[in-house]
């Protein structure tokens, strides 16, 4: 939070600076109390813009009575309350958790997870979700990709101020000068920076989950089997971004793009065989 409050800090200085001259103090207070505001709302309702960015609906008792079952048995196995069950209307295979504490927990899941897991399987993903939302990942896990989307956001304001109007009006001097290679430095590591914070959440934290699903349903293969379905699933997940990929139980980024060695240096998620592994050998 505080790394996400200086870096915002600096390119309100910094597009001050730029647009206007001498304005650069005025524009980081200004920048300052944006940044505040906008991680305290995060924290109460990044949740609810997680599940609307990403198309999810509500699903009722009457409409899918057996999910609600497993989920309400995986709450009580979990000493968690019953967390509300959301559903995206997608072929592609994935869930994730949010909600900033138990008490305001929700686990969403695709339709197509739902139709092409087992029993035993769907009980793992759901226990894994669990794991998430008793260890305040959720939380985290939410506010980290509110966060993520103003740095992206702010970063988009300055490129194309800068090449469509800054640099005419301050290309010419040496001010002008410095502050263009600063931008287009920042410009360079925006994107790596806001990764960096995005990878707070631990790759042992999803280890911990896995491991917490088999402690719960006594059971590590369901969620194994189910890991190596969605590994073997190529379905696009359409909704799935760069600012909530690190939600979700296998990360969805890798069938959008493809995965190569550098990229897998920024990955939210362990190895998927190696969490197979793992389970596999409980």
């Amino acid at each position: 939070m505080v790394i996400f409050v200086a870096i915002i800090s600096f390119l309100g200085w910094f597009i001050g600076e730029y647009f206007f001259q001498g304005s650069g103090v005025a524009f980081a207070f200004f920048a300052i109390i944006f940044s505040s505001i906008s991680s305290v709302w995060s924290y109460y309702y990044s949740d609810k813009m997680v599940l609307q960015i990403s198309h999810a609906r509500v699903v009722t008792p009457e409409e899918n009575y057996d999910l609600h079952n497993l989920v309400e048995n995986m709450s009580i196995a979990s000493g968690i309350p019953k967390p509300k069950i959301y559903m995206i209307d997608d072929t592609a295979m994935n869930a994730f958790a949010t909600g900033r504490d138990p008490q305001h927990g929700v686990i969403c899941f695709t339709s197509g997870i739902v139709q092409g897991l087992e029993k035993r399987e769907l009980e793992g993903v759901i226990a894994h979700e669990m794991s998430h939302i008793g260890n305040h990942d959720t939380l985290l896990m939410c506010v980290v990709s509110v966060l993520v989307g103003t740095i992206a956001l702010m970063s988009n304001w300055f490129t194309r101020g800068m090449f469509y109007g800054g640099r005419r009006r301050r290309g010419s001097s040496d001010l002008g000068g410095l502050l263009l290679i600063i931008g287009l430095v920042l410009l360079i590591l925006s994107p790596i920076i806001a990764t960096l914070i995005k990878l707070a959440i631990s790759r042992s934290r999803e280890y911990l989950a896995d491991a917490t699903s088999a402690l719960v349903t006594r059971y590590p293969k369901g969620l194994a089997d189910a890991l190596k379905k969605l590994a073997a699933d190529q379905e696009v997940l359409e909704v799935a971004s760069e600012a909530t990929s690190h939600l979700y139980i296998e990360d969805p980024m890798v069938h959008n793009e493809g995965a190569n060695w550098f990229s897998s240096l920024f990955d939210t998620h362990p190895p998927i065989e190696e969490r197979i592994k793992r389970l596999e050998s409980m």
